[in-house]
């Protein structure tokens, strides 16, 4: 097929541009097609000379060839058209390439880490920050974001936690919808979207220990039940490109298994995008065990449903020789290649190359206003009041008699978060700044001992600082002498993150020393933590005078604190992680089970420790507010539920405080006597309600039969009549009940 021709074919119908992706199948070669399957990161530069070194000389050349059909690393248009053109106007057919990048929450433009939104429990929100970054990232001439990361996890200690939507696989399908809609908007050919893409597949926040990159082994009921249902969720919505993990599953890497990616995802679920490994996956089945070669490798995943390599060169390599040999259907070589051509159709792609190309827009939505705007509303939402003793929020005018002390109080970096794209280094507003833009310049600072020895790249361990303390003697005298101190405590951006798992989660380097000698000299200690997962810090939650979560927030990361601490925003945001007492009580989650034997008993023999009590320190969906709201218990629509029916569950509540506040009102179920043992409680529903002073309002939410159901642990799904259980309230703790019948 000509390049003309295949111009002209995109003009028709969607039924004759599905043709044309079946046209430029036959035509293509088994090498034109491998090329399709091969995704390389930029090491050259583009816009300059052909490189001279053997390796990007001949990188160079399979661009130019068609033998490479994806990029990713390759930023900004006067580069990404450049290699565009390379493909296009080179190559025997003219397929352009996918251009991706890892735009995990902003590209210029930092929203808070995902983590810290799902906090905000606000799911237009959550939607426009990724509306928002696709509008930025396609601006740079990108197609592709390595997002949203979906991944369920209970561990703080694992890294990655910062990227995901917490511990509930109810709340978290709902944010992967919402990022993924967000991403690619309602028309995935417009310019201003791009294609999400949902990963790990699967299981790999469940790495054993917490540790990167660690095996995973876990029950069918985990996996059908917690693991999967936002992968599905974002299925549903239309996310076109899902990545597999690191990770091996039951001993299995997800890179070749067959169950989850051909079964599971593409069979079970319709999934019509493509499969996408993370970086170098394939080759490092050899490390894994379970292929002695590369050429294995490239076959076993291939054969279990994968579609494209990314940076492990197996295919490119070995797929050739595979299917001639047999050993890869050429079948399975052009459904991987249909998918790919599908979704570079659906972008506009086929139609023009250079679309995204336009340096224009590239100039003006960069960093605009518009989504410094967003920025702020989001963080201040992601704010979580953890305690307050009633000392906030704090008045204007208390300059004089306030101190603001911590080694992340003045940084304009860390709260960048870590994955924070093409943010510009130092760009973010410090906490310093926030609170002096309302308190006035003149309230004093000290850093206290340095958190960090050393380089903080993104890709070097970071040395904390343990045997230097100076800073400490004058941090403690700033602190005598104020009435009041803002401590600002918590993790650099890159202690979290992919790679940064951690056995202790408490406040790193001198963090605790210096909180325990300030605390010693000053009674009204307002804690700020800046983290990107949860921390055990109990001497903190027990003897600060308040705390507020303030995470890793994003561009207006200062902003949006001083105007929760100063009242000129009321916080809302609730936890979408548990925050645990101890490392030791890791993994902790709300939505456990029972065990056989759950209640104190007058000895030792019952589910507990001898030394800490189960619950961790705050609760999953948990955070306080300026105001006080009061709850009613809650009232059905009816006693009973048929299968095909819906059920109403009215909560009355009231604010009962001097000040206007939103509230999360939370909604949980409990099947007490199931098939399989289910969780003593499961978010199936919530509504965020504002309300002024003295304002009272009923919110209603709606429980259909299908809400009641859950799978067997070979994935059957079970709906069964009887008895359940509704809790209502502020949180997973704090609830009232009502009970029900399923007919």
């Amino acid at each position: 097929m000509s390049k003309s021709l295949m111009a002209l074919l995109v003009l028709f119908s969607p039924q004759v541009i599905a043709d044309d992706v079946e046209s430029l199948i036959r035509e293509m070669t088994l090498e034109e097609k491998i090329g399709q399957l091969t995704l390389y990161s930029a090491a050259f530069e583009v816009t300059g000379p052909r490189p001279t070194s053997d390796d990007q000389a001949r990188r160079y050349d399979d661009i130019a060839s068609g033998r490479i059909g994806s990029m990713l690393n390759v930023l900004g248009v006067e580069a990404t058209r450049k290699m565009q053109e390379l493909a296009v106007n080179n190559s025997r057919l003219g397929i352009p390439l996918i251009f991706g990048y890892d735009v995990i929450h902003g590209y210029r433009t930092q929203f808070p880490i995902p983590l810290a939104e799902a906090a905000s429990w606000d799911l237009d929100t959550i939607e426009h920050s990724a509306r928002l970054a696709a509008v930025e990232a396609s601006a740079a001439g990108l197609h592709w974001a390595f997002a949203p990361m979906i991944d369920m996890s209970r561990d703080a200690r694992w890294g990655r936690v910062m990227e995901g939507g917490g511990e509930d696989p109810w709340l978290a399908s709902r944010i992967a919808a919402a990022r993924v809609t967000g991403f690619q908007g309602s028309d995935l050919g417009r310019v201003d979207t791009i294609a999400a893409c949902a990963k790990h597949l699967a299981g790999y926040g469940f790495a054993e220990a917490g540790r990167e990159y660690n095996t995973v082994d876990i029950s069918g009921s985990t996996l059908y039940n917690i693991v999967l249902p936002p992968f599905e969720a974002a299925v549903d919505a239309g996310v076109r490109t899902i990545m597999s993990g690191f990770h091996d599953l039951g001993g299995i890497p997800a890179v070749a298994h067959e169950g989850l990616q051909a079964q599971w995802l593409k069979s079970q679920q319709d999934f019509d995008g493509f499969i996408v490994t993370d970086w170098g996956t394939i080759g490092e089945m050899i490390d894994h065990g379970v292929a002695a070669n590369e050429a294995q490798a490239a076959m076993l995943a291939i054969n279990a449903g994968n579609d494209m390599d990314m940076e492990s060169f197996a295919y490119y390599g070995h797929l050739e020789q595979l299917v001639e040999a047999g050993q890869v259907p050429i079948q399975r070589v052009d459904d991987a290649v249909r998918r790919v051509l599908r979704v570079k159709q659906e972008l506009g792609l086929l139609d023009d190359p250079f679309q995204y190309a336009n340096p224009q827009r590239e100039q003006e939505m960069i960093g605009h206003a518009d989504h410094r705007r967003h920025a702020l509303e989001a963080a201040r939402k992601s704010i979580v009041l953890l305690k307050n003793n009633g000392i906030l929020p704090l008045q204007a005018d208390v300059g004089s008699e306030l101190a603001i002390i911590g080694p992340l109080a003045d940084d304009k970096d860390s709260p960048l978060g870590s994955w924070r794209a093409q943010a510009m280094a130092g760009s973010a507003v410090s906490v310093l700044e926030g609170v002096r833009k309302i308190a006035g310049s003149q309230v004093p600072h000290a850093r206290g001992p340095r958190l960090i020895d050393g380089d903080t790249s993104f890709v070097r361990e970071l040395a904390i600082n343990t045997s230097d303390p100076t800073g400490m003697d004058a941090a403690v005298a700033l602190a005598k002498s104020s009435k009041t101190v803002i401590l600002v405590l918590g993790e650099h951006a890159f202690q979290s993150g992919e790679g940064r798992s951690r056995t202790d989660i408490g406040l790193p380097g001198y963090q605790q020393e210096l909180y325990d000698r300030v605390r010693e000299v000053n009674d009204r200690v307002i804690v700020v933590l800046t983290n990107g997962r949860p921390l055990a810090i109990p001497r903190v939650a027990e003897t600060a005078a308040a705390i507020i979560e303030a995470w890793h927030l994003g561009s207006e990361s200062g902003t949006a604190i001083a105007d929760v601490l100063f009242g000129k925003h009321n916080p809302s945001g609730r936890l979408p992680m548990t925050f645990p007492r101890s490392v030791g009580q890791v993994p902790i989650y709300y939505n456990r089970k029972s065990t056989g034997r759950p209640d104190p008993i007058d000895m030792v023999f019952w589910s507990h420790y001898s030394d800490l009590e189960n619950e961790g320190q705050w609760p999953f969906g948990y955070g306080l507010s300026y105001t006080t709201f009061e709850y009613q218990k809650p009232e059905l629509s009816a006693d009973t539920l048929q299968a095909d029916g819906v059920l109403e569950v009215h909560i009355r509540i009231t604010n009962t405080g001097t000040v206007a506040g939103i509230e999360t009102v939370q909604l949980y179920l409990h099947d007490p006597v199931a098939r399989f043992a289910r969780p003593t409680r499961e978010l199936r529903g919530f509504a965020r309600v504002a309300l002024e002073p003295g304002e009272s309002t009923t919110a209603v939410i709606r429980l259909s039969a299908a809400e009641l159901g859950y799978y067997s642990p070979t994935g059957q799904w079970l709906l069964e009549p009887g008895r359940f259980i509704v809790h209502t309230g502020p949180n997973a703790l704090e609830t009232q009940s009502v009970q029900f019948d399923l007919q």
